[in-house]
């Protein structure tokens, strides 16, 4: 557990878009707090929310497809089950083929992080994966309401 006291952007304020996220049973490792790749998981799983929901990109069928190159996530507290995890994203970069966003989990009420993330996802064609193309639209239109503020679901 890192003991270090996190970055001044990991406060809750620095994050435009939230989402509450609950952890699971099966979360818990056998030393009784959520396991570090959970926390992975939690990132995924509120970035590729974010795009779906405010994006309206749909990874079933979308022509370009987001593949994460880089990761890393620093640990602050322990999280457990049946913890409710508040999940705060915002866009640290905006390029023209890939987007990097930071992520902040916190205990539901807390004001500091339990673990903040660092999640880059570089656009390809699904059809050949090798080949990057622009972030597709609709995303980058989400990404920049998101970076104004404007959180569409109300709850931002």
């Amino acid at each position: 557990m890192n003991a270090t006291v996190p970055e001044p952007q990991a406060l809750r304020t620095h994050y435009p878009y939230w989402r509450q996220l609950q952890t699971r049973w099966g979360d818990n490792d056998i030393y009784g707090h959520m396991n570090n790749v959970v926390h992975y998981q939690l990132f995924d799983t509120v970035v590729n929310r974010f795009y779906a929901e405010d994006a309206g990109w749909d990874p079933a069928t979308s022509e370009a497809i987001g593949i994460t190159p880089e990761t890393r996530c620093r640990y602050f507290k322990q999280l457990r089950y049946p913890d409710p995890v508040d999940a705060g994203v915002r866009a640290a970069h905006v390029g023209r083929k890939s987007l990097v966003f930071d992520i902040g989990l916190f205990r539901q009420g807390d004001s500091d992080p339990a673990a903040i993330g660092h999640f880059v996802h570089v656009f390809v064609a699904r059809a050949c994966q090798q080949q990057t193309v622009p972030v597709p639209p609709g995303i980058l239109a989400a990404v920049r309401r998101m970076m104004a503020g404007v959180d569409e679901s109300g709850k931002g």
